[in-house]
């Protein structure tokens, strides 16, 4: 990129800063006096700071750049904010039109559509937008065209800005509602395609950083470890701060990864209803958490010898302390492991099913309960035991909306609980139940082809993070050991040269050494199995399994380390 390149970009960028200040709720001149000229204070501040006051040079370096930092972050906060508004329209927008969709089809009228979509809180700032139309049109009596207008020139997404400014050129046009939708919805699915690939692409590129920072800060440690005995600075306060940085540059890529991905949830999970899953499930998380606080305490009066030996709690290696501690968490791991593998194949099962019941509905004129007496006989996988509970709640006169309540709450699936709800509603305002089953397979399916794509990025990711977990700690470790042996050893120099000239070794605390690397193993553990939860778009509580298993493969490959070398040393004296 040429210079000319740069110029435009940062033109572009500073353009892009000053017109958020505009399009900010808080008015500009109170975010200026409030937030912007406290900052610029702070940042003079640690300017004086650095130049009068007598401190390390390191300090007097980093003192500057975090006012610096803070500084930046205010002026570009702004900005920030509308690219988070963005992000949270464009999260939602696919489902959004989907749903606008499944209303048009149905006997209501497009204004009833607007508002229908406008009380769906999971929606959103799209929901907050739809409802700013809505109020244009009853309160200031625009037209709707008019209202969609009008708001294309307000949002910060061009999706949405795209949709409102045709949906106005095709009503002011004479086209009804439900057909402009019906024509656009390859147009709309292949667009979201090509978001979300391009989302995993993004993904890809995350992951080679992230594997190229791991394995920097990993020489970084090892050098803050061993370059010691020829500097003579304390080897604690080199490695103590590598480590600070390595927790940054592991958060940082965290928020990254998070800001990256595409949102997909997989799970549903309701309150107020406690379905077996999450019975399973919060079960299963209370015994893994008492077991490990037993094995904890168990193992500290052993230690100090407060209870019997039952095992031989000193005999076993500092670094897996930790892992011995967390094994019970394997057990959560596993059943929430267990329960989402049977959540994505209810997700496989639930095309053929909604168009099954819509097909069938619409060729009988039946209703919903007499055709799922014939398909509760049908093999749907693990969504069948659910289809035959929905059929027992309807056949005993419970409420519809109950009863697909209860079946979405059991199937514990995000998109299983979207898709039925806009049947259920899309039915009751009388649409067609051919017409809305096929519309919501179609798009269902597409989503389920994007999330087999992305599991076979995420498989990658956590093969790399694996992987990259066990060659840290080998380099770690062999680097730890290398400078304990070193600093060992008792170098004769005929006594012309003292030996403290050529190996420092009177700064090496080798107990607080090991106790920092314990702490990276954990940290690394534990925001890598974030990482991986994050990727997958899966529950929070799968990384139960994920950091058990990090922990244990780290520790073993430090202490299979550790005493590889020390029997190599043995081996040579």
């Amino acid at each position: 990129m040429g210079i000319a390149d740069n110029t435009a970009a940062a033109a572009t960028l500073g353009d892009s800063i000053i017109r958020s200040y505009d399009e900010m709720e808080l008015p500009a001149k109170y975010y200026i006096f409030g937030v912007l000229f406290p900052a610029f204070l702070l940042f003079l501040v640690t300017v004086v700071v650095a130049v009068v006051v007598n401190v390390p040079l390191i300090v007097r370096l980093l003192l500057p750049v975090l006012g610096l930092l803070i500084l930046a972050t205010a002026i570009g906060y702004p900005r920030l904010a509308i690219d988070n508004r963005r992000i949270e329209m464009e999260k939602r927008f696919h489902l959004l039109v989907i749903h606008m969709t499944v209303l048009s089809t149905t006997n209501i009228d497009r204004m009833e559509v607007f508002r229908q979509l406008a009380a769906e809180d999971q929606y959103g700032e799209l929901a907050d937008e739809i409802q700013r139309i809505v109020d244009l049109v009853d309160v200031w009596h625009l037209s709707l065209g008019d209202a969609c207008r009008r708001r294309a020139k307000e949002v910060p997404s061009e999706s949405v800005t795209d949709l409102f400014e045709r949906l106005a050129y095709t009503l002011e046009a004479g086209q009804e509602l439900d057909k402009f939708l019906l024509e656009e919805q390859e147009v709309l699915i292949e667009k979201y395609s090509t978001v979300y690939k391009q989302s995993l692409n993004n993904l890809d590129v995350i992951k080679d950083l992230y594997l190229s920072m791991l394995i920097s800060m990993t020489f970084a440690l090892v050098f803050a470890i061993v370059l010691p005995l020829l500097s003579g600075t304390n080897p604690t306060m080199t490695v103590s701060l590598v480590i600070v940085l390595f927790i940054f540059v592991q958060v940082g890529f965290f928020f990254v990864i998070q800001a990256v991905v595409p949102s997909d949830p997989i799970w549903y999970l309701e309150d107020g209803y406690r379905t077996t899953t999450k019975q399973r499930m919060l079960v299963s998380t209370i015994v893994g958490f008492a077991l490990s606080l037993l094995f904890v305490v168990a193992m500290m009066l052993v230690f100090f010898g407060l209870l019997p030996p039952l095992f031989p709690v000193h005999s076993i290696p500092l670094l897996l302390y930790m892992p011995v501690a967390t094994t019970p968490m394997f057990i959560p791991g596993a059943v929430f492991w267990y329960e989402e593998k049977k959540t994505f194949e209810r997700d496989q099962e639930f095309p053929n099913f909604i168009r099954a019941l819509g097909t069938t509905e619409s060729a009988k004129q039946a209703t919903t309960s007499e055709v799922l007496e014939s398909l509760r006989a049908k093999n749907f996988g693990p969504l069948t035991e659910d289809i035959d509970n929905l059929y027992r709640r309807l056949n005993m006169r419970l409420s519809t909306e109950k009863s697909w309540r209860y079946f979405t709450g059991e199937a514990s699936s995000f998109l299983i609980q979207k898709f039925s709800n806009m049947y259920l509603v899309g039915r009751e305002m009388g649409g067609g139940p051919k017409r809305l089953g096929g519309l919501i397979s179609t798009n269902m399916n597409a989503i389920l082809n994007l999330r087999e794509q992305r599991k076979q990025k995420v498989t990658t990711l956590i093969g790399v993070v694996y992987g990259i977990s066990v060659a840290a700690m080998f380099a770690l470790f062999i680097g730890l050991e290398l400078a304990v042996m070193l600093s060992g050893f008792d170098i004769d120099t005929g006594g012309q040269i003292a030996a403290g000239s050529l190996i420092h070794t009177g700064h090496y605390n080798v107990p607080v050494l090991r106790f920092l690397m314990v702490l990276v193993l954990i940290f690394n553990a534990f925001i890598s199995s974030l990482v991986l939860r994050v990727a997958d778009g899966g529950h929070f509580g799968n990384s139960y399994l994920h950091f058990t298993a990090l922990l244990w493969i780290g520790g073993v490959t430090g202490e299979l380390t550790r005493r590889l070398v020390e029997t190599l040393i043995s081996v040579d004296m």
